[in-house]
């Protein structure tokens, strides 16, 4: 940054702390054993639209990154848009793969990082279901932040959380994750890829 930036009040964009990724399969352990929730084998990255010959040839890095696992029984990644315009990318692992999964997600968004994309990188989640009922959930982590969140909607298909079980993981993952600290910042991702369901 330079002195100029400095006078007028701009600052250099914060890269993403991506290493916080890594917290994940700790914090699906304790999930299962404080709260009853078990990893889906799901995980998606979403970021804004990018349009482009650039885009369209990273796409096909990282698919080509994740899709390697074909080879072995995996599943493809798989590419949607939602009704905001946002991009997400799905990638799959066995449910009892976590560390697997995280690491595909961490290689996602170092590629995009790495290709420029970082200002569009907006959040990373896993899907988790309860082990003994039908309720979902997903922990959310904040690129421009680096922290996470619990998003728990509710299991009736209405767009309303559970605003208790989301607090009740917020102190349950205390010290496997950075939390936000900031409610206001624990945005709904409602129908996004990855969220619950099972594999």
């Amino acid at each position: 940054m330079g002195l100029l930036d400095a006078i007028l009040g701009r600052s250099k964009p914060v890269r993403p702390d991506l290493d916080q990724l890594f917290g994940l399969p700790s914090a699906a352990i304790t999930l299962q054993a404080g709260a009853g929730f078990v990893p889906t084998g799901r995980g998606s990255v979403c970021f804004a639209g990018v349009e482009g010959g650039t885009f369209a040839t990273l796409r096909e890095e990282v698919r080509d990154l994740l899709d390697a696992d074909t080879q072995r029984g995996g599943i493809p990644v798989e590419f949607s848009r939602d009704t905001y315009g946002y991009t997400w990318l799905l990638a799959r692992h066995p449910a009892d793969d976590t560390a697997s999964l995280v690491n595909d997600l961490h290689a996602v968004n170092t590629l995009l990082q790495d290709g420029g994309f970082g200002p569009q990188l907006l959040c990373s989640l896993i899907g988790f279901r309860e082990a003994a009922g039908e309720r979902v959930l997903a922990l959310v982590y904040l690129y421009k932040r680096g922290t996470f969140y619990p998003f728990a909607p509710l299991p009736d298909g209405t767009e309303k959380r559970d605003n208790a079980l989301e607090l009740q993981i917020r102190a349950l993952l205390t010290d496997d994750l950075r939390i936000e600290p900031d409610l206001a910042r624990w945005f709904p991702v409602w129908g996004s890829p990855g969220l619950g369901g099972a594999q």
